[in-house]
């Protein structure tokens, strides 16, 4: 008791000499603070002209996601594809005479998984191109585990979008937005299937619109991307970007990562831009790139200075292709273009994300900046022939590097070969391909190891040629397998 009586008052006497310090330290402090301010005020009154304000900058706690993730979440798929991969014992014991073997190689199978978005009550759902680009067989699972085989109906490499579909009925879809009217700041949400995970929704705000990132290669290539802060991960590709209303305004297609894992910004593709696709693979089988034929440059603060410019705005004109829509209608090399139609261009992504809209055919009206006059022509948008003409997939074209003509193979062809692609040749001339052997009724399959299945696809697989060398492989209705290459 008496050891407790000494702790206590010992204790007691240390708690008083420590707040008696505090205070004095607290007291000297403010003290000499006010000395400090009065000392000072004379200096302070110089900037109090221009007040401070002080703002608080607090997330909004009324944004309602639930309505949107609801209605998203049962419109999101997962997709598996499985494809097959040549075993490379095989490969390497025949060597460069594997593909006059008739049947072909041993192989294992390679599985992939992304996502997709249902467009329609039908069954059609939109995806990413790289989700299912060389797939032997893809499977859709819907959020209430159901699971239903898929057929490819079209693919466009230049946007990276593809369109797939199944045999339903009454299927939950999205319905579409605009995406030229969504703004940097805007709540979104993704949705899909990261990590093989399903249903997963993720929130965040538009960072900005038309990026360019440089991720699909092709000169060719439409690069005009939403760029949000919603995490998107591996299996997040082909998934909903919407807004707080639950309506589609992109495609999730990537991330910006060194790691290969989110790490602050991911890319969709406006869905202004794949309802277009969409359509277009509906309707021909085929996509209708339209070209408004100039060769562009974007303006920054010492090339505006350089040409004069008042404001730096618009994006330069190069050049102007001949006889094209451009040229046309009066538009010159060293125009600047301000706007098309009611939307300002200040970067190149801005005006191809635009003109990827329309169809060849189609008039839009371009303003211009002319050694600081302004003009306003109307163009009529033509397609790579420098014609206004639509084509089916069906339709033959004619490729000069190859000296023939070509056109989709059929579903009975494909069907007999076991194959879900091909450009048939039905006309050859002197060149390329017949020096090397090769006649009509012949499929290309593949170019530089991408599959072909259109005008497009065969154009962009041949721009991604490495040391101008094309590698091409195909075969004849009689199943023997050719493999060629050839320079540039």
């Amino acid at each position: 008791m008496k050891t407790f009586t000494k702790s206590f008052a010992g204790a007691s006497i240390a708690v008083v000499v420590v707040l008696f310090a505090a205070f004095y330290i607290t007291d000297y402090s403010f003290d000499s603070t006010q000395k400090y301010d009065n000392n000072q005020s004379r200096g302070l009154n110089e900037y109090q002209a221009t007040p401070i304000q002080r703002v608080s900058y607090g997330v909004p706690q009324n944004v309602d996601f639930t309505s949107a993730a609801e209605k998203t979440v049962n419109a999101v798929v997962h997709i598996k594809t499985e494809m097959r991969v040549k075993n490379s014992s095989y490969d390497n014991f025949f060597g460069a005479f594997r593909d006059y073997f008739g049947n072909p190689y041993r192989s294992g199978t390679y599985v992939a998984f992304g996502s997709g978005v249902i467009i329609s009550p039908d069954g059609y759902i939109v995806t990413n191109n790289h989700v299912v680009d060389g797939a032997d067989k893809i499977t859709v699972t819907f959020n209430d585990k159901r699971e239903m085989e898929a057929q490819l109906v079209g693919s466009d490499p230049t946007t990276d979008l593809a369109l797939v579909k199944v045999d339903g009925i009454d299927l939950t879809y999205l319905s579409y937005g605009n995406s030229d009217e969504i703004k940097v700041g805007e709540w979104v949400l993704a949705v899909g299937n990261p990590f093989n995970l399903t249903s997963t929704v993720t929130a965040g705000i538009v960072s900005a619109k038309a990026r360019n990132i440089d991720i699909l290669g092709a000169q060719s290539s439409i690069e005009s991307f939403i760029q949000t802060d919603a995490v998107v991960n591996r299996g997040n590709s082909g998934g909903a970007l919407v807004n707080t209303a639950g309506e589609l305004v992109g495609i999730n297609a990537a991330i910006a990562s060194h790691t290969g894992v989110y790490e602050g910004y991911s890319f969709a593709i406006p869905v202004n831009i794949v309802g277009k696709v969409v359509e277009d693979l509906m309707r021909y089988g085929e996509i209708q790139r339209a070209y408004i034929g100039v060769q562009i440059r974007d303006i920054n603060a010492e090339f505006a200075k350089e040409l004069g410019l008042i404001k730096i705005e618009g994006i330069f004109v190069a050049s102007v292709v001949e006889d094209g829509g451009a040229d046309d209608a009066g538009i010159s090399e060293g125009d600047v273009i301000l706007a098309i139609d009611d939307t300002k261009i200040n970067s190149v992504s801005e005006l191809m994300g635009t003109v990827a809209q329309h169809n060849p055919g189609d008039v839009v009206r371009v303003k211009i900046n002319r050694k600081n006059e302004y003009e306003t022509y109307d163009v009529t948008l033509k397609n790579q022939n420098q014609t206004t003409a639509l084509v089916k997939s069906t339709d033959a074209f004619y490729n000069d590097l190859l000296g023939a003509s070509l056109q989709k193979a059929s579903n009975d062809d494909m069907s007999n070969l076991g194959i879900n692609n091909g450009l048939k040749i039905v006309d050859i001339e002197d060149g390329i391909l017949r020096r090397g052997g090769i006649d009509k009724g012949f499929i290309i399959i593949e170019v530089n190891g991408v599959r072909v299945n259109s005008e497009n696809s065969l154009r962009q697989a041949m721009e991604n040629s490495r040391s101008n060398i094309v590698s091409l492989r195909g075969m004849y209705l009689n199943g023997t397998r050719v493999s060629y290459e050839f320079m540039l």
